[in-house]
């Protein structure tokens, strides 16, 4: 006689209805952090979009860039339309809307989702550029927010492309998975990508869910990272100053600071 459908996901999944993974070890952790520690940059830091969820802290280092690619569209643009109010192109994607959330007659819409292959419904990073009417050796900026699926866009991209975002703005989620060694090899190989031609230079915790407290390290689920290409930052130090003064809180939930595990200590 069979087993009962509850039993049965009991001894796939154990008692606790989980799936045990090996734990990361936490210098592997810290390693990938210190890395990460933000920089000062010779450009003051500005926010582009509203004083909430949906605005976001960049260098104010935007002459030159010709356009931004920023895939995921919500209900808000107005991160959008203050890059377009400055004269740079916005090229946007997203398959599960109709259109964005407010027109521009800089604002550039494509019906796909972003993926590693391109087809029906997805495209690559490449080729989404490649298709756009910019300048083959323009200086660009991406601003990236979808839900998790960061990791496999960037990690797609080629490195050709990645020198040319002069700014990269993404939200990184599930980072409280970083204990999870599967995942945290996927999330550090991405972003080792990035460093690579990029430096962090501001890190905003999303406050919509707790952080994540073990082993005297403090973990927002969710958060935003700002990088900048490493040639437009002479003689870099790190950033003391956290949160910014232009950091704002995404949701009304409990506030709290980026963690000092996540910056460097003067």
């Amino acid at each position: 006689m069979a087993k009962p459908l509850k039993s049965a996901i009991i001894d796939l999944l154990g008692p606790w209805g989980v799936f045990p993974t090996d734990a990361t070890d936490k210098r592997r952790i810290l390693a990938l952090m210190e890395k990460l520690y933000p920089l000062d940059t010779a450009a003051p830091l500005l926010r582009l979009g509203p004083a909430g969820d949906g605005g976001y802290l960049l260098p104010d280092d935007l002459d030159g860039i010709e356009a931004c690619f920023s895939p995921g569209v919500g209900l808000i643009s107005g991160f959008e339309k203050d890059c377009a109010d400055r004269g740079l192109d916005v090229y946007m994607a997203d398959a599960s809307v109709q259109h964005p959330g407010a027109l521009h007659e800089r604002f550039h819409f494509t019906r796909k989702y972003l993926g590693v292959t391109s087809n029906d419904h997805f495209m690559t990073l490449d080729d989404w550029v490649a298709g756009a009417v910019v300048r083959a050796d323009s200086d660009l900026m991406l601003q990236i927010d979808i839900e998790g699926f960061e990791y496999e866009v960037l990690l797609g991209a080629s490195d050709r492309l990645m020198r040319r975002f002069r700014i990269i703005v993404a939200e990184f989620h599930l980072l409280d998975q970083f204990w999870n060694e599967a995942f945290f090899g996927l999330a550090a190989r991405a972003f080792e990508k990035i460093l690579q031609t990029h430096a962090c230079v501001h890190i905003h915790p999303n406050n919509s869910s707790p952080l994540l407290k073990k082993a005297g390290l403090a973990i927002p689920p969710l958060a935003e990272f700002t990088f900048l290409r490493r040639d437009r930052m002479p003689a870099p130090r790190y950033a003391q100053q956290f949160p910014h003064p232009l950091d704002a809180d995404n949701t009304d939930r409990p506030h709290f600071a980026l963690p000092q595990c996540w910056w460097a200590k003067s």
